[in-house]
């Protein structure tokens, strides 16, 4: 049998660990009928005891971390939206208990934006990691040494495992299972779940939001241009002709602002204005792409999936109803 632990957390996201919970108990059930044992053990891991648990205490063994069985699999839940600083900081005290039960041979798994608290620990440096598209930009930014795939579903790297957002968690369940027990037992509980084994990618899922470069005046209002112009097919070189900066030093200055290059911010201004015009499905795709300031049908294709990860005729067909 397998010890499962599952980390109840400050700030968890109760659907986060209601999904954990109910498929590794479908899984036991299955396992229980067919076999007469459940192949998990699960148990809930508080950092400190029974008198501070959670509403599934009742069907599940919780125990505060000090007296928890080593590990063959830890899974960290996601955090409620909007706590992520605050969580990181209340769920500190795990990151020595994490690192002793990875180096006892335990593998760990993370959900969403749980991801950002198995970073802490040091074990996905050098690794390869996703979380929630929302969050990507914080994991990037804090934990430098993590190889980071925002547009990934589910990662796994030497026993480090990592999903993206919200129902991304049952396509690493899955992945779990299928390592763990047989294809047979996750194509089972894809079913019983309905959901779709397929899906290698999250791109489609985001909403971009362009990063406003308050600290530089300049740079804001060249983006202020962009967002203003880009459906009549305004170059970067249009943009800046008349502002006090060279080509060479606008593009330091934005990237350093930004995060991202100018060309780069221009195409991600027009392909999330074309999203928006396939999910209305009053244009063709030719309208289009014309409205999102793109002449050349092949060129629109080609950044469209780049970003989106999707066609626009599929996105269409996705979100458009």
């Amino acid at each position: 049998m397998k010890q499962l632990s599952v980390l109840v957390t400050q700030k968890y996201r109760p659907l986060s660990i209601a999904a954990i919970l109910d498929v590794f108990q479908t899984v036991n059930n299955y396992y229980q009928e067919s076999t007469g044992k459940p192949f998990f053990q699960v148990t809930l891991v508080t950092a400190d005891g029974p008198s501070g648990t959670s509403p599934f205490q009742e069907e599940f063994v919780t125990v505060p971390m000090q007296q928890a069985p080593r590990a063959d699999l830890i899974l960290i839940p996601a955090f409620r939206n909007g706590s992520l600083p605050a969580a990181l900081q209340e769920n500190a005290p795990f990151l020595p208990w994490l690192q002793q039960q990875h180096r006892a041979g335990a593998e760990v798994a993370a959900f969403c934006s749980g991801v950002l608290l198995l970073a802490s620990t040091g074990l996905l440096n050098g690794k390869k990691a996703t979380t929630h598209l929302a969050v990507a930009n914080e994991l990037v930014a804090a934990f430098p040494q993590v190889d980071v795939h925002p547009q990934a579903v589910v990662t796994d790297d030497a026993g480090i495992y990592t999903s993206g957002g919200a129902t991304s968690t049952f396509h690493l369940l899955l992945h779990i299972l299928e390592k763990y027990c047989h294809r047979e037992v996750a194509i089972k509980i894809a079913k019983v779940f309905a959901i779709d084994m397929d899906r290698d990618q999250q791109s489609y899922f985001a909403d971009w939001q362009p990063k406003r470069a308050c600290q530089d005046e300049l740079v804001s209002e060249a983006q202020q241009r962009m967002e203003t112009r880009f459906r009549d097919g305004v170059t970067v070189e249009e943009v800046i002709r008349d502002l006090p900066v060279s080509r060479r030093n606008f593009i330091r200055r934005f990237k350093m602002a930004t995060g991202i290059t100018p060309i780069e911010y221009l195409q991600r201004i027009r392909i999330e204005a074309a999203k928006k015009l396939l999910e209305q499905r009053q244009e063709n795709i030719t309208g289009v792409m014309m409205h999102a300031g793109y002449e050349d049908a092949k060129a629109f294709r080609q950044v469209f999936r780049k970003i989106v990860g999707l066609s626009p005729k599929e996105y269409r067909e996705k979100y458009a109803g």
